[in-house]
């Protein structure tokens, strides 16, 4: 029988599962942490272990400098994932957590063989199409948090907090330099099945840009978007839910 790893800071699941049969990662947002996914556990399949991801520079690792580059980021979670991959994985990842997963899935391929059952992207734009933004991480301190009111994903007492802005800014500012410094290398399609997310009203993804993710599999590919914006899994967290579930059933069945 398999057991859920001894502990380490980089992988945190909320309720461990020795007796799941799957395990599903989940890789939060830009200055997102693993506490996003606390919840999840009571939303699906009685029989899946979620693992939430914690990037350095918050959570359990906030005495981590935040890295800056999304290739030392992955190189980084790799090895400290394999001893949870003994068993079928997916892949959930949302915003810059989507892209992390995305390479991450290329990174465990080439290297060591190892593929996700399946990948879920969520409100990320397919990695080969250009930013259209221009950066977020060189701004001023004051104008990076303008933007950040705009994206309606801190909360307010954050917001309004100098403490915590001063905690927060830092860890943001590297997570945007992963995202704004990414260079997208052309490499075969992945085989896993890919399920995509987005937001009706999301400002930053659009329709086409998350279609386009399309191109990055041989296997299934499936679009789903709710009403709400680049946040959604905030409010409207049922449909999400629900589409993850029926897709971790349905492969149960194949393996």
């Amino acid at each position: 029988m398999t057991t859920t790893p001894s502990f380490n800071s980089w992988v945190i699941c909320p309720q461990p599962n020795p007796q799941a049969n799957l395990r599903l990662f989940c890789f939060p947002y830009a200055g997102g942490s693993a506490a996003i996914f606390r919840t999840w556990p009571n939303n699906l399949p009685s029989n899946v272990e979620v693992c939430a991801v914690e990037y350095p520079g918050r959570g359990r690792q906030i005495k981590s400098p935040p890295l800056t580059r999304l290739e030392s980021l992955i190189e980084a979670i790799a090895p400290v994932l394999l001893p949870y991959l003994d068993k079928p994985f997916a892949f959930f990842g949302h915003s810059m957590g989507g892209l992390v997963s995305f390479e991450l899935t290329h990174l465990l391929r080439s290297q060591y063989n190892l593929t996700p059952f399946h990948i879920f992207i969520s409100a990320r734009s397919a990695p080969q199409l250009p930013l259209t933004k221009a950066p977020l991480h060189v701004l001023s301190d004051s104008d990076l948090q303008d933007e950040l009111c705009s994206l309606n994903g801190t909360p307010k007492a954050v917001l309004e907090n100098p403490e915590l802005m001063q905690m927060f800014l830092p860890i943001l500012r590297a997570d945007f330099a992963v995202l704004e410094t990414y260079i997208y290398t052309q490499k075969q399609p992945l085989e896993c099945p890919i399920t995509v997310f987005g937001g009706l009203q999301d400002q930053e993804v659009s329709h086409e840009a998350l279609q386009a993710w399309r191109e990055q599999t041989i296997a299934g590919f499936s679009l789903h978007e709710f009403n709400g914006d680049h946040f959604f899994i905030h409010s409207h967290p049922e449909l999400l839910f629900k589409f993850i579930y029926q897709e971790l059933q349905m492969c149960k069945r194949s393996w």
